[in-house]
């Protein structure tokens, strides 16, 4: 629709010879604060793309293969590195959203912006606990509604019940993926 997709995940991503060749210098040398970067590749090469002018198009037709993670420890290294590939490229991207659909710009903000939200009410239920020594209910509520609110939208879009099942990835994202995006954040460079 907007001739956009802001990352194209690598096994998946097909680039023409001629763009590909036209931002090879750029994409090998790879650099983040000076320092040679071989994290989220297909995220920047993504962005190198949308940079130069290309177009970038999910094509819901394709289908393609790739490897998961089959255990806790490769999940959590790849989600290590997912996060900081996404910190430094949101801001690598920030220059080239005004020149993109305005949607892009907001789903940029809510993908960095919801994890922020998440982040800041449990620190803050944490808090209530821990001076008051009373549940967080009002946060535990809050919470649980975005979580469902979210999850139906993705079930309705989809035309998939099975997607409200997302709703425990909520927890992994409070117990696991917070703590590690913060790690990430701090050891970015």
């Amino acid at each position: 629709r907007f001739g956009a997709v802001m990352c194209c995940c690598g096994p998946c991503a097909m680039y023409r010879r001629s763009a590909m060749l036209s931002l090879l210098d750029q994409y090998e040398t790879q650099l983040y604060r000076g320092k040679p970067s071989d994290f989220g590749e297909d995220r920047h090469l993504t962005i190198l793309m949308l940079s130069a002018g290309f177009r970038t198009e999910y094509v819901p037709s394709a289908i393609a293969a790739t490897v998961v993670p089959d255990t806790m420890g490769v999940y959590l290294r790849q989600q290590l590195r997912w996060a900081r590939s996404t910190f430094r490229d949101t801001l690598l991207a920030l220059p080239i959203l005004p020149g993109l659909d305005r949607y892009l710009t907001l789903d940029a903000i809510g993908q960095n912006g919801g994890l922020l939200l998440l982040a800041l009410s449990v620190l803050t239920g944490i808090g209530q606990f821990a001076l008051t020594a009373t549940v967080p209910w009002w946060t535990i509520l809050v919470i649980g509604s975005m979580t469902l609110i979210r999850c139906s939208v993705a079930a309705y879009r989809a035309r998939e019940l099975r997607f409200l099942g997302f709703a425990l990835h909520t927890l992994v994202n409070i117990f696991l993926l917070i703590p590690l995006k913060a790690y990430a954040l701090c050891t970015l460079s």
